[in-house]
């Protein structure tokens, strides 16, 4: 078993002033594996997760099976084992 987070972009929030570019927010990224292949959508809309086989939402950590962990090291992702 292996434990696997979505990737992450670091973004300021919303504002004018100098100093929002100087603070960031870690946002997640959501990860959908469609027809055997992965893509990364910041907002998946609702068809997206219902096509998906499977859906990792950004900003949570899944327990995936050593099979997922392998397909997720293949597509260049990170993986933790237990």
């Amino acid at each position: 078993m292996y434990l696997f987070t979505p990737p992450t972009v670091k973004e300021g929030p919303a504002g004018l002033g100098a100093l929002f570019y100087r603070y960031g927010l870690l946002r997640g990224i959501s990860l959908l594996k469609i027809d055997g292949y992965y893509y990364q959508v910041r907002t998946p809309s609702q068809d997206e997760i219902a096509e998906a086989e499977i859906f990792y939402q950004g900003g949570h950590v899944y327990t995936v099976s050593d099979d997922e962990a392998n397909d997720l090291i293949d597509a260049g992702y990170e993986v933790t084992a237990l």
